[in-house]
């Protein structure tokens, strides 16, 4: 009877070990960005993608004049993802939701971008979300505007290479 109990806890353990193994293999690693470059843009939010794992923002930066937003030569709107390192209920203690950050919303982030050149990056330092109806001037991030607000943690680290 003993052994019987022994092999029912040993199986037990063994299901519990590879049920719980599961979603550890199932998420990715972040060796896709490059944590050496830092890209720094504004654009206005297009989708918000709330997730238990990872926040993904939408966006598309502003052009030059910060008047609109870059466009590619068919004159659709160029888009950026931003993935968070965090999940939804994380990056609200930030002040970072679906809320807060609504369409349309200009904002400036930080990515570290991804190694392969596509528009896609993972954030790094704070967002700053720009008052409503009230870009950046020309050259300048939101954390520049007359009543931005700051979310999250740090600062605007700076751009590089």
């Amino acid at each position: 009877m003993k052994k019987r109990c022994n092999r029912h806890r040993l199986c037990a353990v063994a299901i519990l070990t590879l049920a719980g193994a599961a979603p550890l293999g199932a998420h990715h690693s972040a060796a896709a960005f490059d944590a050496d470059r830092t890209e720094v843009l504004t654009g206005a939010v297009v989708d918000f993608h709330p997730d238990e794992n990872h926040v993904v923002i939408y966006f598309a930066p502003l052009n030059e004049t910060h008047r609109s937003v870059q466009r590619d030569a068919d004159g659709k709107p160029l888009r950026w993802r931003a993935e968070f390192p965090t999940g939804a209920a994380m990056t609200a203690l930030e002040g970072i939701s679906i809320n807060t950050f609504k369409p349309g919303t200009v904002f400036t982030i930080a990515l570290h971008p991804r190694r392969d050149g596509t528009r896609d990056g993972v954030r790094t330092g704070p967002v700053f979300r720009c008052p409503d109806r009230k870009p950046p001037p020309p050259g300048r991030h939101c954390d520049s505007v007359e009543g931005h607000v700051k979310a999250g943690y740090g600062n605007l680290p700076a751009p590089t290479g």
